[in-house]
């Protein structure tokens, strides 16, 4: 069946879509009983959805942001001109997806309209207007943390800051465990934040619900859709696709080579071939994070990493920026980085090649690392995403506004739209 042809949408017309409102352990010394303390409301965040409307002469575009759904959507910073509100709209031309793109297209769809919690992205407003399906999204200011790994943090975040975002991924990923649902695509460009400092997990078309018929499975089989391009953050079990099959546990090991992601301004085994990746997961290779050094390799006589193979946590980083200085791209080696005790150990515990071995998103919750965010204030996060600038600067509106007029040619510096998978 046509995603158009779904009795909830319109091919000819603007049309709200409307979903019904009700869908229905390893101990370590450094995890303790006591959750995470971290800044909050105590009200939900103001991105109530419900004065908006399905009007698209209501939006004004303002700048082009990314891309998203495989390169299939096109992503908007907008001006909701009756509230002067600023939004994030997706559009996605159904008429060049495939049968099962659609399917996909779907299911993410119901799913941003089905979750509430304040760490999940949500979208309140869903319509199409010819064939164009229109998503209508708070505005995540300061983009996806891939974005400001690439713009602001190449040698990689501080552990501060790495700890807020992890603890709002934990978060989202406990919320959606205890639903029945692993999200199978956790990575630091479906890590989005907003300009007040909350932390929101997106992706959810990769989500995979372990409810079946009524019962919950122990264990699931399935692939996720675009698997290669998800390769470096995959669990072994994941790609293995054996008898045993692979359970929210392999949300957790995405999260650990995310946090290296964050840490180091690489991802582990990113420089590898895919097929040579592939066995280095699934034979055991140990990932792990290994401290910088501003020097040259070959006089620290380091020639590979401690699994015997260079996944691209710590070498590659020194290597790549070398390199980088040699080009001239960016003249500079990275600083020295040694990470503390407690950030190596959740990402030992998070990189467990046995799924039994690996923490619950829970009980992350209360590891030492996690716990530190207590120390910090809205305030104080924002402080550490310095000189990040967020979407809603008055100097960066004005940019966009300049450019509104020419949205349909709107790119980046380099021809192409910067990658804020949303």
């Amino acid at each position: 069946m046509s995603f158009l042809n779904c009795s909830c949408i319109s091919h000819t017309s603007v049309e709200k879509i409307s979903v019904e409102d009700h869908y229905d352990t390893v101990s370590h010394h450094y995890l303790t009983n006591e959750p995470a303390a971290c800044y909050r409301s105590k009200t939900p965040p103001n991105d109530d959805m419900t004065v908006y409307s399905t009007d698209i002469s209501h939006y004004q575009l303002l700048s082009e942001l990314g891309e998203g759904f495989f390169n299939l959507s096109v992503v908007c910073l907008a001006r909701h001109r009756p509230t002067g509100n600023l939004v994030a709209v997706k559009q996605t031309n159904v008429d060049n997806c495939t049968e099962e793109q659609l399917g996909v297209l779907q299911n993410e769809v119901l799913h941003t309209r089905l979750f509430h919690h304040p760490n999940i992205l949500t979208s309140r407003i869903v319509f199409t207007s010819s064939s164009k399906l229109w998503v209508i999204s708070p505005l995540m200011a300061y983009g996806s943390a891939a974005c400001l790994v690439k713009k602001y943090f190449s040698d990689g975040m501080s552990e501060s800051l790495i700890a807020f975002i992890l603890y709002g991924v934990l978060k989202g990923l406990d919320y959606l465990h205890r639903m029945g649902y692993i999200h199978r695509s956790v990575k630091a460009s479906h890590i989005l934040l907003s300009g007040d400092g909350r932390v929101y997990l997106s992706g959810l078309h990769s989500l995979y619900s372990m409810v079946r018929d009524g019962k919950r499975s122990e264990v699931v089989y399935d692939v996720p859709e675009q698997s290669s391009t998800l390769l470096p953050w995959l669990s072994p079990e994941l790609l293995r696709q054996d008898l045993h099959g692979y359970d929210m546990k392999s949300d957790i090991y995405s999260l650990g080579i995310t946090a290296c992601e964050l840490a180091t301004g690489r991802v582990p085994f990113q420089d590898m071939h895919p097929t040579l990746m592939l066995l280095q997961k699934l034979k055991g290779s140990h990932c792990c994070l290994l401290d910088i050094h501003p020097f040259p390799l070959k006089v620290l006589g380091l020639k590979v990493s401690r699994s015997g193979v260079d996944s691209g946590i710590g070498e590659s980083v020194a290597a790549s920026s070398i390199m980088r200085t040699m080009t001239g791209e960016r003249p500079q080696s990275p600083a020295p980085k040694n990470f503390s005790v407690l950030f190596h150990n959740l990402v030992e515990l998070c990189l467990q090649h046995d799924p039994e071995k690996r923490p619950s998103a829970r009980s992350l919750l209360t590891h030492a690392f996690v716990k530190q965010v207590k120390r910090h204030t809205k305030e104080s996060f924002l402080t550490l995403l310095h000189p990040a600038v967020p979407l809603n600067n008055p100097q960066v509106l004005a940019k966009a506004a300049q450019t509104a007029a020419g949205l349909d040619s709107t790119t980046s510096s380099n021809g192409k739209a910067e990658a804020w998978e949303f």
